[in-house]
């Protein structure tokens, strides 16, 4: 990492007025609309910030739908993993890959998540000839070594040394990726019984506990409820392993948690062995470079096979564009997450081989879904919807650490497509299906569509004007009456975060970093001023002024 990282700021390149593509949902041939603007670099807090915005990424294009003109408007939808219970679906989906490990049983039954979302290429099809012109023409490394120069002129006239990162903390990074290689809590002692006697904990694998002896100390704990509470909190550490959200101390026979039923133990003569792998993909780790044939091939048989591209088309070219390449900055703050922050390969190895790979963003508030592909021979292990709470999951983990980090994106929800909301994911996030609309419901609101696997909540939904979350459910009657919608109910509610004074707006010109206050009185061009103060409006106020703006 160079040495200026740690005080590079993020470097965009907007894209003035608005693009009308195909959509890829309704098939409208000029329908979808967007902004949209190219990411040289970018800091983890400021791609928060847009997300939370309505932005989303792909590759190094981020995009923010045109809610009001878009034919299939997309509303970005979030998860809260603390309060998340797995529903009888989703432990169907957990049971079916334990059956599947312990005695390699193949479920017989539907696939739970039958592709029906669009490629990558429809959903940005408008922006593909642009996207890859930029991606020839762009040279990050030049952009980079002006702003170096920029910064390092600054600190001259302030008599300082620029600071310098130490190349230890990659080399951490690295290390850390080894740690979390089974892709289980990182803190062992919470999630696993203690060893037996004379026996070295092997912390790499999942608790070993029989449904058995569960049972029988679920039974035992009932009978003690009478007995003095330290004896039943000295009985609890040594039997079962507390949980990431402890049960009340007074309440038996709790449901299990997500948790209990991922790591459930296996018998010693498993007939499979998964492991999950969390490998920094940008910039890319020693582990991700030792995978990336492999996980190509899984990729390319999955476009291939789930997707019908004809062999040709998913080239290693666009698998590194759009999965692996990443404007996210690598950031491994102390109090932060073990892993640190930015890009990742969350990768599903089974038996020595990679099924399946879930491309993720850690942010400093979330967990953000990008994309999921697999291995179509293993469609029976409903991947989609497994993959979908180990991520939850995953939050939760990094959540004990990092406390703030305490939310799953899922990347957008569509309500006007009638396929998505029958079967089909409702994410744009991650171009797969995953669940259907149903899932994010209370069981009272559920009448309102057909019936479904289960549910992913709770849910909000982000209001595209106000910016606020709302609870899914608040939302359902009114899109089910227009399909855009503005969730905030209070009138009078206006997005706080709106750009309000655009000449502090931050500009990057000709090596030089001014305000726009300052970069506007050079210019001569009226058209300028429009394209700014509209890239102002949607990205706000505080991303305005942290956020260079490439001009030309």
């Amino acid at each position: 990492m160079a040495s200026w990282a740690a005080l590079s700021p993020s470097i965009v390149e907007y894209f003035e007025g608005e693009d009308s593509y195909r959509c890829g949902y309704c098939k409208n041939e000029s329908g979808s609309r967007s902004n949209g603007m190219w990411a040289h670099s970018m800091t983890v807090q400021d791609y928060q910030d847009l997300i939370d915005r309505g932005w989303r990424r792909s590759g190094k294009y981020v995009y923010k739908p045109v809610m009001n003109q878009t034919c299939c408007p997309q509303y970005t939808i979030r998860c809260r993993p603390l309060q998340f219970q797995p529903s009888k679906s989703h432990k169907k989906v957990l049971k079916k890959m334990l059956k599947f490990l312990a005695k390699g049983e193949i479920s017989k039954g539907n696939c739970e998540d039958e592709p029906m979302e669009p490629t990558m290429e429809d959903t940005v099809a408008g922006d593909f000839a642009l996207i890859n012109k930029l991606d020839i023409q762009c040279d990050l490394k030049t952009l980079s070594d002006d702003l170096k120069e920029s910064f390092e002129g600054e600190e001259k006239k302030k008599g300082k040394s620029p600071k310098k990162e130490e190349p230890k903390e990659l080399i951490q990074s690295q290390h850390i990726e080894e740690k979390l290689g089974s892709g289980e809590p990182s803190h062992p002692l919470k999630v696993h019984t203690a060893p037996k006697p004379g026996k070295g904990a092997d912390l790499s694998k999942p608790p070993c506990r029989k449904a058995k002896e569960i049972r029988k100390e679920r039974k035992r704990l009932k009978l003690m409820q009478q007995k003095p509470a330290g004896e039943l909190e000295g009985f609890q550490a040594q039997g079962e392993p507390p949980s990431l959200f402890p049960p009340k101390a007074n309440k038996s026979n709790q449901p299990k948690s997500l948790e209990d039923l991922i790591f459930e133990s296996l018998p010693e003569n498993a007939s499979h062995k998964l492991e999950v792998r969390v490998v920094r993909s940008s910039p890319p780790s020693s582990q991700f470079k030792a995978t990336f044939q492999e996980s190509y091939q899984v990729y390319k048989r999955y476009q291939m096979v789930i997707h019908k591209d004809p062999p040709d088309k998913p080239t290693v070219s666009q698998f590194t564009r759009f999965l692996c390449s990443s404007p996210l900055e690598a950031e491994n703050p102390p109090h932060g997450p073990d892993c640190g922050y930015g890009s990742f390969h969350q990768q599903y190895w089974l038996d020595g081989r990679i099924i399946a790979v879930g491309v993720i963003d850690i942010l400093p508030y979330c967990v953000s879904s990008v994309y999921l592909y697999y291995d179509p021979d293993y469609s029976f292990l409903s991947l989609g919807v497994y993959s979908a709470l180990r991520e939850i999951s995953f939050t939760r983990q990094l959540h004990q650490k990092t406390s703030q980090l305490s939310y799953y994106y899922m990347g957008f929800y569509i309500h006007s497509c009638p396929k998505m909301k029958y079967k089909g994911g409702p994410w744009h996030g991650r171009w797969f299906p995953r669940v259907c609309v149903r899932q994010f419901l209370s069981p009272c609101m559920c009448m309102l569509l057909p019936p479904s696997q289960g549910q992913y909540r709770p849910s909000d939904l982000l209001c595209p004007e106000t910016y606020v979350w709302v609870p899914i459910e608040q939302c359902l009657s009114s899109l089910e009456n227009s399909k855009y919608c503005r969730f905030n109910q209070d009138p009078e509610a206006v997005d706080e975060g709106r750009s309000k004074e655009p000449d502090r707006l931050q500009v990057f010109h000709k090596k030089a970093i001014m305000p726009y206050g300052v970069y506007k009185k050079q210019q001569k061009d009226p058209s300028e001023e429009a394209a700014v103060l509209q890239y102002a409006g949607l990205v706000g106020q505080a991303c305005s002024e942290r956020m260079l703006l490439l001009r030309n």
